[in-house]
């Protein structure tokens, strides 16, 4: 039986945990940025510009290829960034995704760090 630590060290060697640089890069090539808090953290935070909301507990089911309600039809090779308030939620995201097949999943990490590194935000 694992436990949340045993969990979170799998998606942490799993993931790429990108630094700020590594991300704009990727999201100047047309990454797809996830944001996977809650709603009451987004209103109170905003979030990530651009960034589509799928709380951690749903993103098996919206982020299924073959799903009908599939967001801006995201591919198994689609490059994802996934990003929370700390980075935990969101490596437990990506690992997630990577086990269901998508190739091209990292960690972006908590909304704080993105913020103090210049990063924008919608309201």
């Amino acid at each position: 039986m694992s436990t949340i630590t045993d969990l979170l060290n799998s998606a942490n060697d799993s993931v790429k945990r990108l630094n700020f640089d590594e991300a704009n890069e990727l999201i100047l090539k047309g990454a797809f940025i996830i944001d996977v808090r809650e709603e009451s953290e987004i209103a109170q935070s905003g979030k990530v510009s651009d960034a589509l909301h799928i709380p951690r507990g749903l993103i098996e089911f919206q982020l299924n290829p073959e799903a009908q309600n599939n967001p801006m039809g995201i591919q198994k090779d689609s490059t994802i960034l996934v990003y929370c308030a700390a980075g935990v939620r969101s490596a437990l995201a990506a690992k997630t995704l990577q086990d269901l097949g998508f190739e091209n999943v990292y960690n972006l990490g908590g909304l704080s760090e993105w913020v103090s590194n210049g990063g924008n935000l919608d309201s």
